[in-house]
């Protein structure tokens, strides 16, 4: 690896700091390959002690060890900070009783002062010193050149290292990112189906009562009439209105009379089936569509609303009245069941109100769901 030593108007201390803290090693825990290094550092050099050293702002700490008493020193005590004043040169102290290094400035080695001292500057990849890889020992020592070059070259192996961590941290944090996104994604499009869905009930759904609107029934006819007849279920209307609707509106208000609509619609949905459809068809005027029902059974479904209605908690009475018509896709079309029930529904008010009617009509006043 290759790098370029800053002159000294670019080599400014903040900007090795920012150099150092993209690698996110200090107070790291232990790594193999960094230990084997000052192992062969060791091997090689036959000294005492050797380690990984990494001038984090006011200290100087140690990455992997040897011999080394402290896990951190003082940068101000350090020699590692005299080594990297001159970030291109090895600088080696073979006795530091006769160096003009102050004695204060050393770490401790079992307990001893250090005597003889290397350290190879590690540099990041523009030149920037983060640290050095060095020896010492507690006896004056010189190193032969093969000694020191082979120091140099596993500072090199260092900076590799180093490398590859800070590359490995930003694959982490591309991907970290691409994650995020991802699911940033996958949140914008929730919230779009959420939407869509929204707007998709807001058209098919009575804002007032929350049953399908007279656009979806009509939607949900033209699908079942694109069946063919014999794969369609025989099936019941109830056609339901509110007695005296005007009158709750005129007498109470627009906002009771909504009341009441709410009232009856939650009697029909807590009345029937999931696979049962309930329309506000207009007005006062609610439809329900029950799939494979007999007439019996649709008069029990009718008699049960009618008798929830009116134990609806208003603070006035409220009864409806249903006409019960019974539809065979083989013989008859919608309008005409339709027809029907409506007939039914207009008997029931003219009798008084507050009953439930069934067509009477021979053709249709039964049906066989086999």
């Amino acid at each position: 690896m290759s790098v370029r030593v800053p002159t000294q108007t670019i080599d400014s201390e903040a900007a090795r700091q920012a150099a150092l803290d993209t690698y996110a090693i200090v107070d790291s825990g232990p790594e193999q390959a960094f230990d084997d290094i000052v192992r062969l550092a060791v091997m090689l050099c036959g000294v005492y002690a050797a380690s990984i050293s990494l001038i984090d702002r006011d200290r100087v700490w140690f990455k992997a060890q040897i011999g080394v008493d402290q896990p951190q020193v003082s940068r101000e005590l350090s020699l590692c900070n005299h080594a990297i004043d001159q970030p291109g040169r090895t600088l080696v102290i073979d006795d530091l009783d006769i160096d003009p290094i102050p004695a204060a400035k050393r770490r401790r080695l079992g307990g001893l002062p250090p005597r003889f001292y290397a350290g190879v500057p590690l540099l990041s990849p523009d030149g920037y010193p983060l640290g050095t890889l060095s020896v010492a020992d507690t006896v004056p020592r010189h190193l032969a050149a093969a000694q020191v070059e082979g120091l140099e070259l596993l500072a090199r192996q260092t900076q590799h290292l180093l490398e590859l961590r800070r590359l490995m941290l930003e694959q982490g944090q591309l991907l970290n990112a691409r994650e995020a996104a991802a699911q940033r994604a996958e949140q914008a499009r929730a919230e779009l189906q959420r939407r869509h869905e929204e707007l998709q009930q807001s058209a098919t759904r009575d804002p007032l009562t929350g049953l399908l609107n007279r656009a979806a029934m009509e939607e949900v006819l033209a699908e079942t009439l694109s069946r063919d007849p014999t794969e369609r279920p025989p099936y019941t209307l109830l056609l339901l209105d509110i007695d005296h609707f005007k009158m709750v509106n005129d007498v109470h208000g627009h906002l009771a009379g909504d009341q009441a609509l709410r009232a009856v619609a939650q009697a029909v949905l807590t009345s029937i089936r999931k696979s049962d459809i309930a329309v506000r068809f207009g007005g006062e005027e609610i439809v329900v569509y029950l799939p494979g029902t007999a007439l019996d059974g649709a008069t029990e479904v009718a008699q049960r609303i009618r008798e929830q209605v009116a134990r609806a908690p208003l603070r006035f009475p409220i009864t409806v009245s249903v006409g019960i018509a019974a539809g065979d896709p083989t013989r008859d079309r919608p309008e005409q069941t339709f027809d029907r029930a409506d007939q039914a529904l207009y008997r029931a008010k003219a009798g008084g109100r507050d009953r439930v009617v069934v067509d009477d009509t021979p053709l249709f006043t039964s049906i066989n769901p086999d």
